[in-house]
């Protein structure tokens, strides 16, 4: 989810031949509620992973800082070991 537009996002998804869809959260409502931003002002969103349960809750917090993009990699092994933990 980025604050981009979802035109931006389109053109970035084609450039970089991404196979799943980017998401915009252009009045940053999710990222206010996410943590993704502090303020409304914020021109673009943190780094942060939130996995949410069936039911909608909050599971798994990653905050920004512990999401970097120079350790995209080693985040998403991250999240996967900590998921197979809690996943029967």
């Amino acid at each position: 989810m980025s604050f981009d537009s979802p035109s931006n996002n389109a053109i970035f998804k084609a450039n970089e031949e991404f196979q799943f869809p980017l998401w915009s959260d252009t009045q940053k409502t999710l990222g206010l509620t996410y943590g993704a931003a502090e303020a409304s002002w914020q021109p673009i969103a943190s780094r942060v992973t939130v996995i949410l349960g069936p039911s909608g809750e909050w599971v798994l917090f990653y905050p920004s800082g512990v999401v970097s993009a120079k350790s995209l990699y080693v985040h998403a092994q991250t999240v996967l070991d900590d998921l197979a933990l809690l996943l029967p």
